[in-house]
């Protein structure tokens, strides 16, 4: 939710500060042979999996715990502490038989192990935001509302090894939605044992994953990830430890990086890139956060003119925002779907699904049609504003979309910039005409941005309404949701329809540059969630 994507903001909106390059092995190859020094510019706030909302809780957790399956690249997951499973009853039942694992207290990890950990975070006195991604399991609908308890949910063990999972609707992305934290397995006797002291310092948990979590006390700006004797796949991990440091400054952790205290570092803003861009370790990631300009028609009643909304997008000139102005590496975005997020016969889903008009520019043709509007609507003129966020990205973005509008005859833009907390709580009241915003999902599937702007959805705040899209979404989740052609088909037919008709004007997908020692081997980056997968990298 938009939540989730606000927070994540902080892995790539820090200042830009200026650097110097590094000489000698130092800052190209770690000296450790089976441990890495990593850094984070967040805290890790909970290792609790119900209660786990912002990235830096998600990847300790997904290094640190195993659910039924975990995230792969692009839309697809692996098999993690199921070995198997079967989907019967139309779509609606989900067998999952569990391989020989254990917890990191030497226990088994069972059925009733996932039992408990899913019907916890559906609980509402646990008050998880992520169990919404639960809608579709039997009686959470009811559990939520409070008429029913959760130990009703569809949720059982057949046996230690064998658990079920029963849906009041097939739903296509579900396997996905399984490698979320709230889907963990958790001990009843663990959580009961520590109270509400559960998860709330690495000592007062319990893993099932590559790695434990330790030295994390709960408020600390640094923990360590240490290899899991007990994790079924441990003969395949090859590090002993992963340390972590939160490193707020970029500066800082690029002194620390180059002095060979940090294998790895995020690097921030246009100064810093390019002075280590031709590096060869550099990397640049593309990220899934997409940014766009939202449209409230109601509150700005001339932009329920389509002419006027294509001339909006047709002036901005995005190659000079992502070149000139950010220069970090993030790219125009194709949609409201990321890049990378999910693919179809080797192509990806953006490779369908764009529609070049309604996300390049083009000021001579943004002008016939802005000219185009006003005569339709009978004005010569129009007023708005832009509302966004007050960090120095932030406004930066603002001010450049402010002079791109203004290029436009007879516009007038005026720029909010307010502090992060007073825009958010303006955006979900729908107080605003246009307002940068963003969507980071949390599962590797097109439905996860584009079911925000369906009519009905409470987080659709510009109240944008389309009823063709409204019905292939519909579709996707229903008559298509088991035939993975004709949803694909659905969901790209969606995002045509709300590109075609202007209802958002994209603007940039984040991207996450980076430097990593050269020597680093195998370390899996995962766009969204949890980041990072270090279960099988090594050090060369």
């Amino acid at each position: 939710m938009k939540f989730k994507s606000m927070i994540k903001l902080g892995l790539t909106t820090v200042a830009a500060s200026l650097v110097l390059v590094a000489c000698g092995n130092s800052a190209n190859e770690s000296s450790r042979t089976d441990s890495l020094n990593w850094m984070s510019n967040t805290t890790l706030t909970t290792l609790d999996p119900s209660k786990a909302v912002d990235v830096t809780s998600d990847q300790v957790l997904y290094n640190a715990m195993r659910g039924l399956v975990t995230p792969d690249k692009g839309n697809k997951v692996d098999l993690a502490i199921a070995k198997n499973y079967k989907v019967t009853n139309g779509g609606k039942t989900y067998t999952f038989t569990l391989r020989d694992t254990k917890w990191s207290n030497g226990k088994p990890v069972t059925a009733q192990d996932f039992v408990y950990g899913i019907k916890r975070s559906a609980n509402p006195k646990t008050a998880s935001q992520m169990a919404y991604y639960m809608a579709n399991v039997v009686n959470y609908s009811q559990i939520k509302m409070g008429t029913m308890s959760a130990d009703s949910l569809g949720v059982k063990a057949l046996n230690d090894h064998t658990l079920q999972i029963n849906l009041v609707k097939p739903q296509a992305d579900f396997l996905n939605v399984l490698a979320l934290p709230v889907f963990y397995p958790q001990v009843k006797s663990i959580v009961d044992k520590y109270g509400s002291a559960y998860g709330t310092t690495s000592d007062k948990m319990i893993y099932n994953g590559p790695f434990t979590v330790t030295k994390w006390k709960g408020s600390n700006d640094a923990w360590t990830l240490a290899k899991n004797k007990d994790y079924y796949d441990n003969a395949n991990v090859k590090l002993k430890s992963i340390n972590y440091t939160v490193i707020k400054d970029p500066q800082t952790a690029l002194d620390e990086y180059q002095s060979g205290k940090l294998d790895q570092t995020l690097l921030a803003g246009k100064q810093q890139v390019t002075t280590y861009k031709n590096r060869s370790d550099f990397y640049n990631r593309k990220g899934f956060m997409v940014q766009y300009l939202s449209i409230n028609q109601n509150n700005i009643p001339e932009l329920k003119n389509k002419n006027l909304r294509r001339a909006l997008s047709l002036a901005i000139d995005r190659n000079a925002l992502t070149k000139d102005i950010l220069g970090d590496g993030s790219f125009a975005a194709r949609g409201l779907v990321p890049d990378t997020l999910a693919y179809k016969d080797g192509k990806d889903f953006n490779d369908y699904a764009t529609v070049k008009d309604a996300t390049t520019g083009n000021l001579a043709e943004a002008k016939k049609l802005w000219a185009k509007g006003l005569k339709e609507i009978n004005k010569t003129s129009v007023s708005l504003s832009i509302m966004n966020n007050n960090d120095q990205t932030s406004r930066a973005v603002t001010e450049f979309l402010q002079t791109e509008l203004e290029k436009l005859p007879g516009l007038k833009v005026t720029a909010e910039i307010l502090p992060n907390n007073v825009a958010s709580g303006r955006s979900l009241k729908s107080d605003y005409q246009l307002s940068v915003s963003g969507w980071d999902p949390s599962i590797s599937d097109p439905i996860s941005p584009l079911q925000t702007k369906v009519s009905t959805s409470s987080i659709n705040t510009s109240k944008w309404g389309n009823s063709m899209y409204d019905m292939y979404i519909d579709r996707s989740n229903n008559e298509d949701a088991t035939n993975s052609t004709k949803r694909f088909d659905d969901l790209v037919n969606a995002q045509k329809v709300i590109l075609n008709d202007q209802g958002i004007i994209p603007l940039i997908q984040k991207a996450q540059p980076e430097l990593i020692k050269s020597n680093v081997k195998n370390v899996k980056y995962l766009g969204n969630g949890p980041i990072w997968d270090f279960s099988h990298a090594y050090i060369k």
